[in-house]
């Protein structure tokens, strides 16, 4: 027992400190380098050597490394909720269509308009509202079915067919619009830490870390999830209730990531999984935390990676994701029996 506080204190401190270490390498390096002296004056409100390089750091910089670390903590706990629901590995935020629901309200936003998207306030919050929009028609469809359908199975099952649905509905609105909307569109489901400015930032962060708090407070009956429907119910845990709960606290997460930034994939999926094998424990006291930051850390990595080939322009973070994804996929699929949970 101490073996295993001990390596959670560890683990909780070792990713804080590499938060703390990545927050201000996303501000030094991009196109233009910024020694780290400037950078710190440019924050506190000291004089700056170039007004440009504090241009840069507080109204770039500063703004896409916080969203990268909040984005990445959200995915990773909407994630971790989705799998202990439903007891699948392989569940992540878009396996209920959530991040393909608010990709359609994007598409109906963008090709509806031509694919003429400026950066006009109007345009921002049309897409805005047309992700939010999109993921809670999804998530109405699902909580319908939630309170229908007894089987946690059965439910994901469902899920993956509205995702299916949905993507078919953004391939005939790609088919039938202009040439412009489509590049539109395809640009935007790139995935990009650029679309929240610091007027923008409250916002974006209040709606995430409420919505984090929110999880938080479901850590008992999560850990309740964990040895099974019967013995959680004996424990006096609502199983429709608490799925209902998760589900809607994971789309909210999910949806808002979303409409900010783009559909982000692999982060929900991969990021649980680290935090896990790091902590060697399922307990979602440790674990949650421990997921919010490893998600806040790999989203910061993703985020300077995309950024380091400056004279190439910036790399789409979706390009980058399935490069750390992918092979800790494998990892946990060919060990899964040895690794997937622990006490």
């Amino acid at each position: 027992m101490k073996a295993t506080s001990h390596r959670s204190a560890i683990t909780l401190v070792a990713l804080s400190l590499l938060v703390v270490v990545l927050l201000p390498l996303n501000l030094v390096y991009g196109s233009i380098d910024i020694p780290f002296g400037e950078v710190l004056n440019a924050l506190i409100g000291e004089p700056v050597s170039k007004h440009t390089w504090e241009t840069i750091v507080v109204e770039t910089r500063l703004p896409m490394a916080l969203t990268a670390a909040l984005a990445g903590a959200a995915l990773a706990v909407a994630g971790l909720l989705l799998q202990t629901t439903f007891d699948n590995p392989l569940a992540g935020p878009s396996i209920l269509g959530v991040s393909t629901g608010s990709s359609l309200g994007v598409a109906v936003v963008m090709l509806a308009m031509g694919g003429v998207v400026s950066e006009a306030l109007t345009s921002y919050f049309s897409i805005l509202l047309g992700a939010i929009a999109g993921a809670a028609v999804v998530m109405m469809i699902l909580l319908f079915f939630s309170s229908i359908v007894k089987s946690t199975a059965m439910l994901l099952i469902i899920g993956i067919m509205v995702g299916y649905l949905t993507s078919s509905a953004i391939s005939l609105l790609n088919f039938f619009s202009t040439q412009e909307g489509v590049h539109s569109f395809v640009i935007w489901g790139m995935g990009n830490f650029t679309g929240v400015t610091l007027d923008r930032m409250p916002l974006f962060s209040i709606l995430i870390i409420v919505s984090l708090g929110l999880s938080f407070m479901l850590v008992k009956p999560l850990n309740a999830l964990l040895l099974g429907a019967r013995y959680a119910e004996n424990l006096g845990v609502s199983i429709k209730a608490t799925r209902n709960k998760l589900l809607l606290l994971s789309g909210i997460l999910t949806a808002v990531v979303t409409a900010f930034c783009g559909p982000i994939g692999f982060l929900g999926l991969v990021v649980p999984h680290i935090a896990r094998l790091a902590l060697r424990s399922s307990n979602h006291t440790v674990l949650l935390p421990a997921t919010a930051l490893a998600g806040a850390v790999i989203a910061l990595l993703c985020n300077l990676i995309s950024v380091l080939p400056a004279s190439w322009g910036v790399i789409p973070i979706n390009a980058i994701t399935p490069i750390i994804g992918v092979p800790i996929i494998i990892y946990i699929i060919i060990n899964r029996k040895k690794i997937l949970y622990f006490n």
